[in-house]
This record gives structure tokens, C-alpha cells and sequence, in this order.
């Protein structure tokens, strides 16, 4: 039987319902204006809103973002980064990081603060989780923040982060998050409704997968690595190498389209929304082993 069909399966989606602790990562196409760059306040707001809403209803939630460097590059006027040399160009991307992080951290501190909810930043690497002391303070981090209440917002520590020391993209990220807080969902808000047989815009016969109940190495090759976006460094093989991480670990993770952020309540009243990969713990899964494979895959 295939790992993936196109049946509805209501059984799983109510699952849904009962999770207590989620992990949603939203990618920087869905925080910007395509026409201009800018960052679009309207979905940021609704975004917040949504979070502290999930929050209010005694779930532990944990924001993964994208966007700092793109904020950065807005912000001091680079439309592309160039140099004449890598480590040049390495050395204006962290400098756009450092820029973009502060304004998207102040930004979002105002949001959460309109709505009472208190938020925190947690800024990671490679390092964070292959060493096992680091892994093991940034695990009592995340919970004991978790249990004052406050809402994470994590993103890679992209000021310092280098090719031997990054993780490369969120999607991975919120997954490796995921797995460090035993989260019970992660919810991937892209610019794709989630995961199909082919690329859809590509293909106008291509299937849409409401569910995925095996990660098989047929799934595993459909990823394309490509969104439509030229804004964010993740592509479907991102997502699923996120949803290896996830359902590996335990964790349940959804695929679903960020053009409506209202999706975020509709996935967690079990609705059919996005792709849903379903969890198959494996005995002795390995976070430190499989973040350390991440640049030699």
C-alpha cells in the first residue's frame, strides 16, 4: 500500500485537536510584500494574534521565523547580496542580520505586547544542538520559558553562523526545535498548500496529499526544492527533510499555505488543511547525529 494517498482520513485530523505543545514556523515570502520587500504588518498582526489566541487556550506555542536578513537588506538599501569575494559576501549577510534581527524582534515585541502576551528570543546554530551541553541548556531554556508562559521566537543565528556551523533553513530549524522541546505538532506556513504528486505549477494534473502516514524514499525524491519564492532558502526538500526530523522524533507535522494565517485555528480544530505527516517514532532517534549528516547529505 502507498505510503501517501488522496483519501481523507478524519481519524488522524482529530488527533489534531488534542496537541499540547506546537511549534510554527512561518517562511519570509509569507512575511513580506512580493512587490516591495517590505514587511507586511497586516499578516504579521494576524500571526500574532493567532499564536496568543493558541497560547490563551493552554497550549504551549514556539515561533520559528524567517526574515531578518531580508529585513536587513530592505532596511540598509541592498537589494541582492554581492561582493567581490565569499567572505565578503558572507560578511554583508551578517551584517543585514544583525540589522534585520533587532527591527524583527521589535516589531514582533510590540504585537505580542498589544495582545498581553510576553515573548522571548532564542538565536541558534548547528552548535546549539550537536554539543550536548549546549543542547541540554537550550532544552531547559525553551521549557522553562514555556512554563512562565512566554512564547519562543527562534531563528538561526545567522551574525555569526557560517557554511560549518549553520543549520541553512528554518524548515529544518522548527523541526530540529520540534524534536529539542518534544513538541506534539509542527506546522510548516509556506506559499504551497502542501505537498503534491508533482510541482502543481508544472503539472496541472499533479495529486494534492492531504496525508502522509510513511516518509518512503519515493516521497522523499518528489522534493523539487522549489516554491515559487526567490525570498527564503527552503524548497519542498527542506520540508520534507523537516518532516524526516519531525516524524522521526515523534512530532506530527503539517505542510500548509500561509496565505490565510487564519489556517493555524483551522489545522488545530482538525480540520483538512495542508498535508499532514504523521509521526513514527523511531527507537533511538538521533537529533545530534542527524544535524551533524545535514551538510554532507
Amino acid at each position: 500500500m502507498a505510503a501517501f494517498n488522496t483519501e481523507k482520513k478524519p481519524a488522524a485530523r482529530e488527533a489534531v485537536r488534542e496537541k499540547r505543545r506546537i511549534v510554527v514556523k512561518i517562511g519570509s515570502s509569507s512575511l513580506q510584500h512580493a512587490q516591495t520587500g517590505d514587511l507586511d504588518y497586516i499578516r504579521l498582526e494576524k500571526l500574532v494574534r493567532e499564536l496568543c489566541d493558541i497560547r490563551n487556550q493552554g497550549k504551549d506555542v514556539i515561533l520559528v521565523t524567517s526574515g531578518a536578513i531580508a529585513a536587513g537588506r530592505k532596511a540598509v538599501g541592498i537589494r541582492e547580496i554581492t561582493g567581490e569575494s565569499p567572505e565578503r559576501q558572507m560578511a554583508v549577510k551578517q551584517a543585514c542580520a544583525a540589522v534585520g534581527q533587532a527591527r524583527l524582534m521589535m516589531i514582533y515585541q510590540k504585537l505580542f505586547a498589544e495582545y498581553n502576551q510576553v515573548a522571548a528570543q532564542i538565536l541558534m546554530t548547528k552548535n546549539t544542538i550537536v554539543d550536548d551541553l549546549n543542547r541540554f541548556n537550550a532544552h531547559n531554556t525553551f521549557s522553562q520559558l514555556l512554563e512562565m508562559g512566554v512564547i519562543p521566537i527562534v531563528n538561526e543565528n545567522d551574525t555569526v553562523a557560517t557554511y560549518e556551523i549553520e543549520i541553512g533553513d528554518n524548515d529544518t530549524l522548527s523541526a530540529i526545535v520540534a524534536a529539542l522541546v518534544d513538541a506534539d505538532l509542527l506546522v510548516l506556513l509556506s506559499d504551497i498548500d502542501g505537498l503534491y504528486t508533482d510541482d502543481p505549477r508544472q503539472n496541472p494534473d499533479a495529486a494534492f496529499i492531504p496525508q502522509v502516514d510513511e516518509l518512503t524514499e519515493e516521497l522523499l525524491a518528489m522534493g523539487k526544492g522549489s516554491t515559487g519564492s526567490n525570498v527564503g532558502t527552503g524548497g519542498m526538500n527542506t520540508k520534507l527533510q523537516a518532516a524526516r526530523i519531525a516524524t522521526g522524533s515523534g512530532v506530527d507535522m503539517v505542510i500548509a499555505n500561509s496565505k490565510d494565517i487564519g489556517i493555524l485555528h483551522r489545522i488545530l480544530d482538525g480540520r483538512e488543511e495542508g498535508t499532514l505527516f504523521v509521526s513514527h517514532r523511531e527507537e533511538g532517534f538521533d537529533l545530534p547525529g542527524f544535524v551533524n549528516r545535514l551538510h554532507r547529505q
